[in-house]
């Protein structure tokens, strides 16, 4: 089994190395042998050099190491040192000297029965290292393992495991209260966490999921999670009925980026939009620079549904106003720009020579009359509101005005009641990874608790007092106080006061009342005249008689 004693495992090695290809030799040779006309193929062809020829080589090129191990003859033995293979020829000189010169010295060529006697030289050592055991033993050689076998070290080691087997109830003990203190220092709080939503409802530590406080628009949100991808998470938390901000965090220090959603609870949505900055901490807390980058739009508040309305009113005024302004300004810059272009120089000289001004363009007459008609029928209107209002009793003027406002504000006020009844947490969490099954609430007293509003701290006092405000011009007050005025003087007059106060030099005397006559009441008689007799009309002529 040990051909060359100690150095038959070292010699075994290369006889597997090289043994492949020598096979591969002594094969051609016999396809050969048995037709002449594959020698040319055996030996491949020149085209096949070609292919590489082209090519930068090396020694060790995968295309030559392919070709055979030297030139392919009928019954040729194998060369062991001239025309072998360049990419072969360092495993052949192994070969030589450790494998072919201990079995067979004096060999300078190889011959198919002598490669034939080699391998059955080798195959009991092959065949015994394929099934042997103990490989990692064998790292420690021969006489290590000799002086092992022949101490007592396993009876000692043996003696050893049996006082260890002796305490395995303790140490199943120990491992079962190690199990215990995990289960309740991580599988507890996940349960508080994921069932429960314990820590996240006691509001005395963030829950698992927070990832810490975003401080923006003069508020912090607590209600922070991370997200991969911001599209996708908002497909599914749109759900929650939670105004949510999608925001970008940066820390230029270390060129870290994180992605989270922000719930905002309390407050107004006014000035958050796409591209506004804030500051995020995280639990660790360390600071990140974060922008709003998209937006879930949901009602924050009750409070501010009763307010949406006019908000939205004023904006569209203001929108409405603006573009009339810039479709105005763009028409009358057109117009002068083609009243410039078409209007001749020569013109304007001739009339100043004739010593004709040239006249500006006259107001026109009807657009004075239209605005004059639009301002009173709006005056017109407000004066018999401000009528109707002051024919009612004293007490039930603030109930119009309380009704006008409830008939504005109360349909966005139930609509947000209705959507903040069925904010839920839920949808947030499952979008985010989480499999969460159950409802988890966010009323609107918990809601303002998970976004902190800022207010003024104890003792201070906010300074009205601008240093460097505008000087405001009287000017608007006294338009204001006028036209308030004018409507006094309508209603008044409008009602008769104004002709009483006056004694009839001023203002429209009071409407008569018409009073209701019945319906068979017999009509009283016109007085005669004075002046002439009444004319009597003719009498209608008599129908004959019938004949009997």
């Amino acid at each position: 089994m040990l051909p060359l004693n100690s150095s038959t495992a070292t010699a075994a090695q290369t006889f597997k190395t090289i043994k492949p290809k020598i096979d591969d030799y002594f094969t051609r040779c016999r396809l050969a042998a048995f037709d002449p006309r594959a020698l040319a193929a055996v030996n491949r062809e020149e085209k096949e050099y070609l292919a590489f020829a082209a090519k930068d080589l090396t020694v060790t090129s995968a295309e030559i190491a392919g070709f055979p191990l030297a030139q392919v003859a009928a019954g040729k033995p194998l060369p062991l040192s001239e025309a072998i293979n360049p990419a072969w020829a360092d495993q052949m000189a192994r070969f030589e000297a450790e494998v072919l010169k201990p079995v067979l010295p004096g060999k300078t060529a190889l011959t198919e029965a002598d490669w034939s006697a080699l391998k059955s030289k080798f195959a009991p050592y092959e065949a015994w290292s394929a099934g042997k055991a103990g490989a990692t033993v064998e790292k420690l050689g021969l006489p290590r393992i000799r002086d092992i076998l022949g101490s007592k070290a396993k009876d000692t080691i043996t003696a050893l495991i049996a006082e260890d087997k002796k305490l395995e109830p303790e140490a199943n003990s120990i491992s079962a209260v190690d199990r215990l203190v995990r289960y309740h220092r991580d599988l507890y709080k996940l349960l508080n966490n994921f069932v429960s939503f314990r820590d996240f409802y006691r509001r005395k530590d963030k829950a698992i999921f927070q990832a810490g406080t975003l401080f923006l628009d003069q508020r912090g949100c607590e209600l922070c999670l991370t997200v991969e991808d911001a599209g996708r998470h908002a497909t599914m938390a749109g759900l929650a009925g939670t105004y949510l901000a999608y925001c970008d965090c940066v820390r230029k220090a270390t060129g870290e980026k994180m992605n989270i959603v922000a719930a905002f609870t309390d407050g107004d949505s006014d000035n958050l939009m796409v591209g506004r900055n804030g500051i995020f901490y995280d639990r660790k807390g360390r600071d990140w620079d974060a922008t709003i980058t998209k937006i879930v739009d949901n009602p924050i508040s009750v409070r501010q549904a009763f307010w949406s309305p006019y908000k939205k009113f004023v904006r569209m005024i203001e929108e409405q106003v603006a573009k009339r302004a810039a479709a105005a300004e763009a028409s009358s810059s057109d117009k002068l720009a083609q009243a410039a272009a078409n209007m001749s120089k020569a013109d304007v000289l001739a009339q100043q020579q004739a010593g004709k001004p040239v006249e500006p363009k006259k107001m026109d007459v009807g657009v004075v009359a239209a605005l004059g008609v639009a301002v009173g029928a709006i005056g017109g209107a407000m004066a018999s509101l401000a009528t109707g209002l002051i024919k009612l009793p004293w007490w039930q003027i603030p109930l119009v005005f309380v009704g006008l406002i409830l008939l504005i504000s109360l349909p966005s006020m139930i609509i947000a009641w209705l959507k903040l009844r069925k904010r839920n947490l839920g949808p947030i969490l499952d979008a985010n990874g989480w499999a969460v099954n159950a409802r988890a609430r966010l009323n609107v007293p918990f809601g303002a608790s998970l976004t902190q509003v800022p207010i003024l701290p104890p003792g201070s006092k906010r300074d009205m007092v601008d240093p460097y405000a505008e000087k405001k011009s009287p000017w608007p007050k006294i338009i204001v106080f006028l036209i308030i005025l004018a409507l006094a003087y309508v209603i008044l007059n409008k009602l008769g006061f104004i002709y009483d106060w006056t004694n009839g030099r001023l203002g429209d005397p009071k409407a008569p009342k018409v009073e209701a006559t019945a319906p068979n009441a017999p009509t009283p008689a016109a007085p005669a005249a004075a002046t002439a007799p009444a004319a009597t009309a003719p009498e209608a002529p008599k129908p004959a008689e019938p004949v009997k």
